[in-house]
């Protein structure tokens, strides 16, 4: 669950979703974040929206795009550990390059930055990226997640659980925009997406 929308549903909400197979708790928590999308005070929505709002659009559930078992490898590029990610509103966030996901998806390998930013540890990172449907069947800037680091130690990324940051529903949100370094070269076509123009 992330971060932004962990605090909507009373605890009773959750727990009965784990013996479900995983679409269905994929689903389930689709499900969940719509209602919070469609009634909550929090909701990102400007509040003239939120009445003819009709859920968010996603791809379907793919579980060959649920990665487990990663680790968090020390950062070893060129970039600067600390450092600023620029946001959708022209500031600077200050953050930390916590590591480094490597992971194989559709074949190519793939290595995704983790990033914390500042009072948080690698028990949850930030992993925004960017791929093939960036710009068109998803937001230009990017799609986020939010990793817990599991009891083992492992990570586990599942871009079904890919979300939009909030400045794509309206622009008084501060969102970082995704470091240039976490591009991926394939289509993505898992968690939210854009809705089809038409």
């Amino acid at each position: 669950m992330t971060r932004e929308h962990d605090d909507h549903a009373d605890d009773h909400e959750h727990h009965h979703h784990h013996h479900l197979d995983y679409p269905d708790a994929i689903r389930a928590f689709r499900a969940d974040k719509d209602e919070f999308f469609r009634t909550s005070r929090g909701s990102p929505l400007p509040e003239a929206e939120r009445g003819k709002f009709q859920g968010l659009p996603y791809y379907a559930v793919d579980e060959t795009l649920r990665i487990d078992g990663l680790t968090l490898e020390p950062y070893t590029g060129t970039e600067p550990t600390m450092f600023a990610i620029p946001t959708s509103d022209g500031k600077l966030k200050p953050a930390e390059r916590a590591g480094t996901f490597r992971f194989e998806v559709q074949g190519v390998p793939g290595a995704l930055t983790a990033y914390t930013f500042e009072g948080d540890t690698a028990d949850n990172v930030f992993v925004p990226f960017l791929d093939a449907t960036s710009g068109k069947e998803s937001y230009g800037a990017g799609r986020y997640m939010d990793i817990d680091r599991e009891e083992d130690g492992t990570y586990t990324i599942d871009f079904n659980l890919a979300y939009h940051p909030s400045c794509v529903y309206d622009m008084k949100f501060s969102c970082p925009l995704t470091p240039a370094e976490n591009r991926l070269p394939v289509r993505i076509e898992a968690g939210e997406r854009l809705a089809d123009p038409g």
